[in-house]
């Protein structure tokens, strides 16, 4: 496995992400970060709201886009849900009307954005079951089928220091990709601080919007950063 810090180094446009890990200290913890090239990319905040849940909101409440502003986490007393777009709402009620995880991340598209159809990332996190989730993909294909490939993958007894990576995009810092399935990573952090500061500082400075990370059952006392363009 590469380490964290190494994998987002060699990536010089990630795009969106999502991380479930296991830091040194044994602490199981979620992560979603954003990062983005454009100015409206860019005009965005994460922040929670006074029902616990992480979002993704422009920092000019007039110029909301379906793509780019969602809820990027919510949780319940039983699961933790986070991804990349509207998708985490959607994944989230489907677990509330007692449908399992597979059937939960059933069904679902990537983002209608050509040329380069986003991937729709999404974690679904068990609260009780000693750090087992299930990553959902849905992606576009590499040929010209416009059907979604869906790919689903279920994490449990992660050891210190691992864990597993998804971003939407892959760069080179001349073309852009959509990002590998899946990566297994490895983290020199120990704790929850020491996580979203290897986080933080292994996403490229220009790009950078926000990160997140948190632990399942206190999504509330998520820890936040953003860049200083945009707003607290």
């Amino acid at each position: 496995m590469d380490l964290l810090k190494n994998v987002l180094a060699d990536n010089d446009y990630p795009g969106r992400g999502v991380l479930w890990c296991t830091t040194g200290d044994g602490t199981t913890l979620g992560a979603y970060f954003l990062t983005g090239r454009s100015p409206a990319s860019q005009a965005r905040t994460l922040h929670r709201t006074s029902a616990g849940a992480l979002i993704v909101a422009p920092s000019d409440a007039r110029e909301h886009d379906h793509l780019r502003h969602y809820v990027a986490a919510r949780q319940s007393p039983n699961w933790l849900v986070f991804g990349n777009g509207e998708q985490v709402s959607t994944v989230a009620d489907r677990l509330a009307c007692g449908q399992a995880p597979l059937l939960a991340l059933d069904g679902l598209d990537y983002e209608p954005d050509p040329p380069i159809f986003t991937p729709r990332l999404t974690v679904i996190a068990d609260n009780h079951e000693g750090g087992q989730a299930w990553f959902g993909a849905a992606r576009h294909s590499a040929g010209d089928r416009t059907a979604t490939n869906r790919l689903t993958l279920h994490i449990s007894d992660l050891s210190p220091s691992e864990g597993v990576l998804m971003t939407t995009y892959h760069s080179n810092g001349q073309e852009i990709a959509t990002g590998a399935p899946f990566t297994e990573i490895r983290t020199t952090a120990e704790t929850c601080g020491d996580l979203l500061d290897e986080l933080w500082s292994a996403l490229p400075p220009h790009l950078r919007i926000a990160a997140a990370v948190f632990t399942p059952r206190d999504l509330a006392g998520s820890s936040i950063r953003q860049t200083s363009r945009t707003r607290a």
